[in-house]
């Protein structure tokens, strides 16, 4: 169980493992693919208001990322834990509470897509400080067998219902808005991820936001590195292929529509896929050694 400052909010119930049998003779990137995690929609949470105006107050996680979001010269932000104070972390579990709290399916479309993004990127912040230091989120775990990570815990509940951050990305974000755009603006605090937004996710200017977010990614050699081999892309685009479109011309067509010209040139010039990378090294300010 996350240990929290005020009242209790998040819960630890187990989560089972899921085994998998990989084919004889797959390729690295096909393994990989097979063990990451599938867009299979929770029904429960796709009940919507349209009509509804209600909106989300999400002023306290943006107070939070202005204080210690912390953009870099190599373009990647980072996450200034150790500077993070009790008391922040108070405030930001009153956040957490006002969310558990939330009517899900009172919300407008965008409304409850904001609500999810922010509940999945403040969540994780907040399990990698009960953990910290850690080297990277891999090393948080709770005793389960080959678990690497926290994401298939349930450590938090909306209406009741216990969620893990798998939950909220693969089983509700994915399925529902079917956008690969997604992938952009939900950060698992480490550096190969898409940054960690500057403030909170709102559904005003979502599209702005989600468009914003795919450009910096893509333009970003963590996300594609031209190379005499072949384009070395961010593994999000080997794990999620299907949500790109599925294959090689399909990811590399989503890539030329958000390049700037120096890099869609790149691109044209060699547009093979030649190997995948992924830096799971924690988001910190001083990363641990």
């Amino acid at each position: 169980m996350i240990a929290l400052t005020r009242r209790a909010v998040l819960s630890g119930a187990a989560a089972g493992c899921t085994a998998h049998v990989v084919p004889v003779g797959a390729a690295p990137l096909a393994i990989e693919a097979w063990f990451a995690p599938k867009a299979e929609l929770w029904d429960r949470w796709a009940r919507r208001d349209d009509r509804s105006m209600t909106r989300v107050d999400h002023g306290s996680w943006s107070a939070f990322l202005g204080k210690f979001r912390r953009p870099a010269p190599d373009g990647i932000a980072r996450v200034d834990y150790r500077r993070v104070s009790g008391p922040d972390k108070a405030l930001l579990d009153d956040y957490l509470i006002r969310l558990r709290d939330t009517e899900v399916g009172r919300l407008a479309a965008l409304e409850q897509q904001a609500f999810w993004i922010n509940l999945y990127n403040a969540l994780t912040v907040r399990i990698v400080l009960d953990r910290y230091p850690v080297a990277s989120i891999r090393d948080i775990g709770f005793g389960g067998l080959f678990e690497q990570g926290p994401w298939e815990r349930k450590l938090f509940r909306v209406e009741g219902v216990p969620l893990s951050l798998n939950d909220i990305e693969h089983r509700i974000l994915r399925p529902i808005w079917r956008d690969a755009r997604l992938h952009y603006v939900v950060n698992c605090a480490s550096l190969g991820c898409p940054n960690l937004g500057d403030r909170a996710f709102d559904a005003g200017d979502a599209e702005a936001t989600l468009q914003d977010a795919a450009r910096a990614y893509v333009n970003h050699e963590r996300g594609v590195r031209p190379g005499a081999d072949g384009l070395v892309l961010s593994k999000i685009y080997g794990w999620f292929a299907k949500d790109f479109g599925g294959s090689d011309a399909a990811v590399v067509e989503h890539l030329r529509r958000h390049a700037r010209d120096a890099l869609h040139s790149r691109i044209d010039a060699n547009p093979r896929i030649g190997d995948y990378a992924y830096d799971w090294r924690l988001n910190d300010v001083e990363a641990p050694g």
